[in-house]
Formats: C-alpha cells, structure tokens, sequence
C-alpha cells in the first residue's frame, strides 16, 4: 500500500524537477543573444569562423568568432545565435567594413547587432 502511494509521489517530483530545470535552461540559451550597448566598434573582418555549438541536450547556439581590424588593433568578436526554427544566418564577407554594437567581455568584444559600412 505505501509503495502504491510514494513511487507515484516520487516520479511527480522529479517530472517537476526536471521541467524547472529545463525552463531555467531555456530562458537562459535564449538570454545568450542579448548583449547590451555599451561599445561600438568599427573595422575590417580579416577572418571569421562559423560554428554550431551544443548549449544544453536539444539546444544548440550557432556562434561568429570575428577577428576585425580596427584603427589601432585587432579586435576578436563573437556574436551567438540560438538556433530557432526563424533565425537567419549572417552572411560576412573578408575585406568588409562593419560597425557591431556590443559590449566587452574578457578578451572578446560579444555583439549581436551590426551594420555595414560603405566607404564613399
């Protein structure tokens, strides 16, 4: 009678466990995208590398490692996308002159927005 009871009980807790943690899990590989303003940084792509990485079981983020040369220095970038059944591939070009909105992490500068830039 007590096992009629408690194996139920313990299969609804870790059924509620487990779909905390994948909420959790998900609001924060869709929180990889977000990066705030604080910088801009405007250069010439010299390289970059496209790459789809697992973030958690089913969940997979596509990340740009750019390296652009700025005025003074050069500079490595990412920008990470979570893979979404809408999200658009970004199509770089080596020799292109871009403005990315973004903030420093670290050694890398992490952005989510740009723009390219003509040269008149």
């Amino acid at each position: 009678m007590v096992t009629a009871v408690v194996i139920p009980i313990i299969c609804l807790y870790f059924y509620w466990i487990t779909r905390k943690e994948m909420k959790l899990n998900d609001s924060k590989w869709l929180a990889a995208a977000e990066v705030s303003k604080e910088a801009v940084l405007t250069g010439e792509i010299r390289s970059f590398n496209r790459e789809k990485q697992r973030f958690y079981y089913h969940r997979y983020i596509l990340v740009y490692e750019i390296k652009l040369q700025t005025e003074t220095k050069l500079i490595k970038a990412k920008k990470i996308i979570p893979l979404t059944n809408n999200f658009e591939l970004d199509n770089f070009s080596i020799g292109e002159v871009i403005r990315i909105y973004g903030s420093w992490e670290g050694n890398h500068f992490h952005f989510n927005e740009y723009e390219i830039v003509m040269n008149d």
